[in-house]
């Protein structure tokens, strides 16, 4: 049993509260694995009342946006990996539980993420602690609207279940950027390549018996922000784009799903805003969104190519707990947008172990250095961030940033908390597999 650093809340005596989920009996076991995947359209059908990250109110549709599901089975346990191309889900807690009634997923083998793509609406309510824009009726009824589709995209992965292979390659891109630039006047939002920006283009191959590929789960570390707070066109971004690239290459026989990394400190090298455009069009940076997506999705598929390594008889096994922090009370931190301000935060902490590979969720954006610290120490070579997973709180700096006036710091827990709270936390889920 490997051994953890103690978990060490300074200033306040709260306690963190781990919470562990139970492995069901027989789901370390191996079987023979069966994959099934969906996608299904959640463009607005509506643009009234919706608006981007930043307030802008829609005014029409560049590209369509989805919920991906891909569903695993091994004939001991399931377990579900849905994406949704919106800026976040809030507390994915109910919906997980519709899912597991409909379906028979265990809810904790269940993980939600969003794509954190800004120029699409919000889904779900805003967490307590979080700084994020509510919305009002409109996002409500959009919410139910995403849920349903998101349910029917896990029964029809769920109905399409066939005998399956799983492999996992690293690719590279140089697509990102950490963002936190010192210039002459400060520090302010650009590109620092001189600051942790992880590189990492992770691909999860899922191939049927004859070699053709079901799925792709693909993991990169960039915030979808290419187009800015005045666009007001609804679009996937950089997220979307990559998928729909990956999923035009195999002739839409694939489904693609994007999920962010450890993006808490990272952007686009490239972005629409940023850009002094000569052509005045309506639809301004779309170009730049295009490209960088199609550098990630040829990386994706280059990556994937290479995967020579598959199995068929796995282990599989899912869990999940809650990681409760300290609020950070600095007055530096802004005023939550929506709710009051609370005096603890929530941090949902999610594994799915495909066999030897490892999927380890956060419901927050996380800086880099906290997934380098959680992959030196992880016993298991193929260990993938995936954030934004079953709600969203914030971002969540490692505590070396706290002393650093870079966009996001102070987060929303106090220091000594989070890092080793989600570090400790995971690695304690994998001690049980």
């Amino acid at each position: 049993m490997r051994r953890h650093k103690p978990i060490v809340v300074a200033i306040c005596s709260l306690a963190v509260l781990l919470l562990p989920s139970a492995v069901p009996a027989g789901a370390t076991e191996r079987g023979p694995l069966r994959a099934g995947a969906a996608r299904v359209d959640v463009t607005p059908t509506t643009l009234a009342g919706l608006t981007n990250l930043w307030g802008t109110p829609f005014e029409g549709v560049h590209d369509k946006i989805y919920v991906r599901a891909l569903v695993l089975d091994n004939s001991r346990t399931t377990a579900a990996l849905v994406a949704g191309d919106v800026v976040e889900f809030g507390d994915t807690t109910a919906v997980r539980q519709r899912i597991a009634n409909e379906t028979g997923i265990p809810a904790d083998n269940i993980l939600i993420s969003a794509t954190h793509d800004h120029n699409a609406p919000r889904v779900g309510a805003v967490s307590p602690g979080a700084s994020a824009r509510a919305g009002g009726p409109a996002t409500a009824a959009y919410t139910e609207f995403v849920y349903e589709r998101l349910l029917e995209a896990v029964r029809q992965a769920k109905a399409r279940l066939a005998p399956a292979r799983v492999g996992a390659g690293a690719g590279h891109a140089d697509v990102n950027t950490n963002r936190n630039e010192l210039t002459p006047k400060g520090w302010k939002l650009g590109v620092n390549p001189d600051l942790p920006s992880d590189k990492t283009v992770w691909v999860v191959k899922f191939e049927n018996t004859a070699g053709d590929p079901i799925a792709y789960f693909v993991n990169y570390a960039v915030h979808a922000v290419v187009m800015g707070p005045e666009n007001k066109l609804v679009t996937g971004d950089i997220a979307g784009a990559t998928s729909r690239y990956i999923e035009q290459h195999f002739d839409d026989k694939v489904v693609a799903l994007w999920t962010s990394g450890p993006a808490g400190d990272q952007n686009p090298k490239f972005m629409a805003w940023d850009t002094t455009f000569t052509n005045k069009t309506l639809r301004p940076g779309f170009g730049l969104m295009e490209s960088q997506a199609q550098i990630l999705a040829e990386e994706a598929i280059r990556t994937a190519s290479g995967v020579d390594h598959t199995l068929s008889d796995i282990r599989l096994m899912g869990a999940q707990r809650m990681l409760t922090c300290p609020a950070n009370l600095d007055p530096r931190r802004p005023a939550p947008i929506a709710g009051p301000p609370s005096s603890e935060v929530n941090i949902r902490l999610g594994l799915v172990m495909i066999d030897r590979i490892a999927l380890a969720a956060v419901s927050a954006e996380v800086y880099t250095n906290i997934y380098w610290h959680l992959k030196k120490e992880s016993p298991f070579t193929n260990t993938i961030m995936v954030t934004l997973v079953n709600d969203r709180l914030g971002y969540l700096p490692d505590d070396a940033a706290y002393e650093m006036p870079y966009f996001g710091v102070p987060g929303p827990a106090q220091k000594n908390c989070a890092e080793p709270g989600i570090v400790n936390g995971i690695l304690e889920m994998m001690d049980r597999f």
